[in-house]
Formats: structure tokens, C-alpha cells, sequence
């Protein structure tokens, strides 16, 4: 782990890195409002695109060549590619991409390919990838479908009561289970004129999970859903397959995206270019001129490189940035801001999507993460824009004051059960599909998870709703999540520094008090894993080994986040000074900060992203609110020889929401 040690002669002070770095922010703008930083991935998003234009017959030979420059610049000298930034090798991005850089006409026996071989083989071959990577081989005529779980279309027919319908899956990996089951259902080959020999290892298929499993149970099902799959009842086969498409088709947005994602997106033009759709048809043709806009061209030493997006993020970035400007004391009717909430209310959505499958009386309102998702507004985007929107002196106040009521209530609607908030959905919290052999992707169900339901918490609070029984049962929610370490995890950023970084100004908004043991053992917690350089960081290996959980080197985003928490906790130790001063060392002289480490998640344990406004908004909060610049988050009076003692009342009370 490398660290970047702070000049402690530097005589910038916080103030004039606040000052540069929201002037930085500023010049980002466009002018139509909004914020959008980039948001980097791996090469698994640039070679899926490959594949595809591929398969569908529309590949060029530019686009080829700029997105294998892309692939080859992000190979380690071990010959591995990761799935984040200083990871370690990862078997399947690995695979992905000598496949596509095969396709771009790179030999086998050239320098950087065998060095990826090596490591595929060492790591146990084709035959050890996830079956995602698979999927794609086998589309190729490179792996056998039958060697493949078997997922049939007559999945949609399944009532939503049922275990395993389409519902009980969180809404991305519906959008994109369902197409792939037309996918795998019509088994189609598009012959390479190479091979993966040099990819497999030899090794034997692992034997079969014991039967009294789970995973064996699965196992045998599989074998009779391939059985029937071979001699299906052809008239309901037939009615599967148009249903499957019609619900593809419903979902499609107006940007000619599914959900504004890739993984979905790919797979459902897949989908219905199989089924017949030609290549001009609307549907067809506008996920294909979609999927062009979220790709990013830039020149180097080598020539243009191409890559794919896997997801864009404005309506998160933008309020993010206003919450940031308003936090560094920018007027409430400061233009910049303005034209952001002018944007914000703009994309509001008022028309109701699959969220409302378990909860359909309640009414429409609330955000989605991009341009066009309307099917899928989430619980976190309308819980930060409201936070964001309530602190604007719209000269429309009625107008903002109407979206931000709907935003409110359509997010205590999506409260689930045990008083928690996932991200999309409420109450997506059966196991039951975790367990099916397809699923070695990632998250496949939207639980609540501690970052969500603390911003809907601190969202509330701000709303001056902390008696209310969702916000309790909220409190009493993240308060029973706390680790045993006095940490949170982190669901949707890196980690627990992240998880951390959000509970604590939440509980503190909710009327916990700063004093009390929960806070104060978040508190010894983050300051156990503040770096020797002043700054925090968490690696994501954290996710899959808990060696890793509070330690890695440190960044702007998440010296940020352990700092917000320790401001709303009272602190004005030690530790909040050496990390002011490590972000005020580190701001490079345009008033940004270099951010090189991903410090988002999408799926803990299998898919990262870098946000490239992380670096600027959260940093641009954390100075302001140390100086006293937000209104409404000056830091509580706490001293280190105050006596804690724990706000039992509070506590007890919220315990008995539940």
C-alpha cells in the first residue's frame, strides 16, 4: 500500500482549497444543469460490447481497434486484468478480455497474450469463470450450452407469490435474467475463426454438492430443467417465449437503454435479434444508438481508445454537487444551484414501475440515477435530492415543495418490513434465488442495506419527521446493523468507511446523541483506521476478506466520509485536523483531487466503480462543513473529556417502533 505523505510546510489553508476546488466543481456544470462525472469500470463492459456487435454483425474495424488499445492499456504487467483499481488479477475480466482482443487479431503466441494465458490456466482455466463469462463463450460456439444452468422462459409465468418469479429477483437482475432466458432457450452459435484451447486447463468438472443441499438440490433440478428444455410442451414454450419478449419490450427506456445499464441492456437486444427483430426495428435500433452515447473517446500517445460506460449517473452526481455547494456556503438561490434544481425537478417520476408490484397503492414520485430509467426510481437518488432540493429558494417554491413532498412519501412507501430500505425495491429479500447455480455473479436481491436507510433516515430527519414511525423504525434499524466493531457496512460504496461515513450523520440527525456508546464506538472505530498520511482508505478486497475492512490507501472520497461522520459526531480532535490537512495537501492545483482507486460498488465482492465527482463533492462537504459553511450541519459541541453516557430513552423508544 502506497501512501502519499502530506507537506506539512504547505501554507494553503482549508478555506482556499474549498474555494479552488468549488470552482473546479462550478466548471464542470453543464449548461443545462446537471453534473456527470464518469463512471469507470472494468474491460469486461468494453469487450461485452465487442461481443455483441459481433453477434449482431455490426462490428467495424475502427471501433474494434480503439477499444482493444483501451483493453490492452489496462493489462498489469502480470498479464492479468482486474475488476478495480490495484486489485488483483481477475480470472474471468482475464478471459474476456484475450477473447477480445483474439477478435481484434491479436496471436496467441504473442508476449502479452501468453502472459494472460498463464495466468488463466494457473487460476484453473475456462472451466473455473463465472457463468456469465460462459454465457458469452458459448454464444461463440467456445463452451457448450449444455455444460450451462438452465434458465427457462416459462419463468414469467410464475405468480409473484411464487418462489423464484422474476420479482423476487432485484430489478437488475430481472432485466436481465428474463432476456437471458430467451438466450439460452434458443442456443445459438456464431462460429470465431479462432479457438480458447490455450484457455483451458484439463481440469474435471467438481463433483456434485451432497443432495441434503441447497446447492445439490439446485444441481438436480438443473438436470431435469435441461431434460424438459430438450422436449419441451412446445404451445406453452412458444406463449413463454412472446411473453418473455413483451416484458423486455415494456421495459425498455427512452433512451433505448433497459434500466440504463449494461448488463440488462446487452442481454435483451440479444434477446430479440434471436427472436426475429431486425436490426432497423425501433426497439432494436435505438438500444443500438443508445448504447453510442454512453461511450467515452479520448486521444492518446497510441492512438484513440474507446470505452464503455456501464452505467451513467447525473441525477446522483447533481445533487451530490449541489448538496456540496450549498455545504461550502453557496446562496440557496445561487444560480448554479438553481439551474440544478431546476433540472432535478424536471426529471422527476411520476409514472409507476415495477417497484409497485409490492406496493401498489402507493403513488408515483422520486428519481432515478440517470437520464432516462423511469421504470426504476430508487430509494437512495430521491433520499439525497430531497436532502438537496429542500435547501434551494426556488422561485417556484410550491413546485419544489410538491416534488419533494412525493419524493418524501413515496420513500416511507418503499419502507420494507424490518424497517430497512434497499435500493429499488421493498421487501426483495428472499434467499431462495441466491442459492440457483446461475447466480455467481454478484447481488441478485435488494435487501435493505445500512448506507440506503441511512440516507432516507437522515432525509426525514432534515424533514423534521424524526417522531415518525418510519423514521424510528429506521434508527432501530441501523442501530441493531452495527457491526461488533462499532463500523457499518458499506453496501454501495467502499466500505464500511463508507457505510460508517453515512450512519453516523443520520442517527446524529435523528436525535441519537453524539455521546451516546453507538456513536462513540463508531468514532474509536474510524479513528483506530485513519492512515499515518492523515487521509482513509478501504480497499475493496474488504468485501471478500475482512483483513482488508478499514484499510487501504487513502483518498479523497473516503477521508471525506470518515470525516463527515466524526463532524456530525462532535469532533474536533486530532484525527479531523490531520484529515483536513491531508485533503488540503493532496488537491491538485486546478482544485480537484487525483482519485485513481474505485471507491463505489455495484455488486460487493464481483463489480466496482470509480465516480468521478466522488473526488470533488464529498471532499467540497466535509471542508465545508469543518468551517461552519452549512447551514444546518455545524458540528456538535463535543469535547474530548466530556463524559459520554447513552441516550437510553431514545434508544429504547426506537427499539419499540418495531
Amino acid at each position: 500500500m502506497t501512501l502519499t505523505v502530506p507537506d506539512t510546510e504547505s501554507t494553503t489553508t482549508p478555506q482556499d482549497a474549498l474555494d479552488a476546488a468549488v470552482g473546479f466543481l462550478r466548471s464542470q456544470q453543464d449548461p443545462a444543469g446537471w453534473w456527470k462525472g464518469e463512471l469507470a469500470t472494468n474491460v469486461t463492459m468494453d469487450v461485452e460490447d465487442l461481443l455483441l456487435r459481433e453477434f449482431l454483425g455490426i462490428r467495424t474495424e475502427q471501433e474494434t481497434a480503439e477499444a482493444a488499445r483501451w483493453i490492452r492499456s489496462r493489462q498489469r504487467p502480470d498479464g492479468t486484468w482486474a475488476a478495480f483499481h490495484g486489485g488483483p488479477g481477475d480470472l474471468s475480466t482475464t478471459i474476456e478480455a484475450w477473447v477480445a482482443l483474439r477478435l481484434a487479431g491479436d496471436e496467441p503466441d504473442a508476449e502479452h497474450m501468453r502472459r494472460a494465458q498463464t495466468f488463466v490456466r494457473a487460476w484453473g482455466g475456462v472451466e473455473k469463470s463465472r457463468v456469465f463469462t460462459r454465457i458469452w463463450l458459448a454464444l461463440f460456439g467456445l463452451w457448450s450450452w449444455d455444460d450451462l444452468p438452465d434458465m427457462p422462459p416459462e419463468l414469467v409465468f410464475l405468480p409473484r407469490w411464487f418462489p423464484l418469479n422474476v420479482y423476487d429477483w432485484a430489478c437488475w437482475a430481472r432485466q436481465t435474467v428474463v432476456p437471458l432466458t430467451v438466450v439460452a432457450t434458443l442456443r445459438p452459435a456464431c462460429p470465431l475463426s479462432f479457438g480458447i484451447d490455450e484457455l483451458r486447463s484439463g481440469c474435471p468438472a467438481p463433483r456434485r454438492a451432497p443432495l441434503l443441499s441447497w446447492a445439490g438440490a439446485f444441481e438436480r433440478l438443473d438436470v431435469v430443467l435441461h431434460r424438459y428444455s430438450r422436449r419441451p410442451l412446445r404451445a406453452v414454450r412458444r406463449l413463454a417465449m412472446r411473453r418473455a419478449a413483451e416484458w423486455i419490450l415494456a421495459r425498455q427506456e427512452a433512451d433505448g437503454s433497459w434500466g440504463g445499464i449494461q448488463p440488462p441492456w446487452v442481454y435483451s437486444l440479444l434477446a430479440l435479434h434471436l427472436l426475429g427483430y431486425p436490426m432497423d426495428h425501433p426497439a432494436v435500433r435505438a438500444g443500438i444508438e443508445g448504447l453510442d452515447r454512453f461511450l467515452v473517446r479520448e486521444e492518446t500517445p497510441g492512438g484513440t481508445v474507446r470505452r464503455l460506460e456501464a452505467c451513467q449517473s447525473p441525477v446522483w452526481d447533481t445533487c451530490l454537487a449541489v448538496t456540496a455547494l450549498l455545504d461550502a456556503g453557496a446562496a440557496p438561490d445561487d444560480p448554479d444551484v438553481l439551474r440544478a434544481a431546476d433540472w432535478m425537478l424536471d426529471e422527476e417520476i411520476t409514472v409507476t414501475g415495477d417497484w409497485s408490484v409490492r406496493r401498489p397503492d402507493l403513488a408515483p414520485g422520486g428519481w432515478a440515477f440517470e437520464f432516462d430509467n423511469d421504470g426504476y426510481p430508487d430509494i437512495d437518488d430521491t433520499a439525497e435530492v430531497v436532502l438537496a432540493l429542500r435547501r434551494v429558494a426556488h422561485p417556484d417554491p410550491d413546485r419544489l415543495r410538491g416534488a419533494v413532498d412525493r419524493g418524501v412519501a413515496w420513500n416511507i412507501g418503499m419502507q420494507s418490513r424490518d424497517g430497512g430500505w434497499g435500493a429499488f425495491d421493498a421487501d426483495n429479500t428472499r434467499l431462495l434465488v441466491t442459492k440457483l447455480p446461475f447466480c455467481d455473479f454478484g447481488a441478485v436481491i435488494d435487501p435493505p442495506s445500512a448506507d440506503v436507510t441511512a440516507h432516507v433516515v437522515e432525509m426525514l430527519a432534515a424533514e423534521g419527521r424524526t417522531g415518525s414511525e418510519a423514521c424510528r423504525r429506521g434508527v432501530a434499524w441501523l442501530l441493531d446493523a452495527q457491526e461488533a466493531d462499532g463500523s457499518w457496512f458499506g453496501r454501495w460504496g467502499a466500505n464500511h468507511v463508507y457505510g460508517t461515513g453515512g450512519v453516523v450523520p443520520a442517527l446524529v440527525a435523528a436525535g441519537v446523541s453524539p455521546r451516546a456508546a453507538t456513536i462513540r464506538r463508531a468514532v474509536a472505530w474510524l479513528e483506530r483506521h485513519q492512515n499515518p498520511d492523515g487521509g482513509w482508505g478501504e480497499d475493496l478486497r474488504s468485501y471478500t476478506d475482512p483483513d482488508w475492512i478499514g484499510r487501504g490507501a487513502s483518498t479523497a472520497s473516503q477521508t471525506a466520509w470518515a470525516l463527515l461522520a466524526l463532524l456530525a459526531a462532535g469532533e474536533r480532535s486530532d484525527a479531523v485536523e490531520r484529515g483536513v490537512r491531508f485533503l488540503v495537501d493532496t488537491q491538485c492545483a486546478d482544485g480537484s483531487w487525483e482519485e485513481d482507486f474505485y471507491t463505489g460498488t455495484g455488486f460487493p465482492g464481483a463489480f466496482y466503480i470509480n465516480y468521478q465527482l466522488y473526488r470533488m463533492v464529498f471532499p467540497i462537504s466535509a471542508l465545508g462543513r469543518y468551517l461552519g459553511h452549512a447551514a444546518g450541519h455545524a458540528p456538535a459541541e463535543l469535547t474530548e473529556n466530556t463524559a459520554f453516557a447513552e441516550n437510553t430513552a431514545f434508544t429504547e423508544n426506537t427499539g419499540a417502533a418495531r
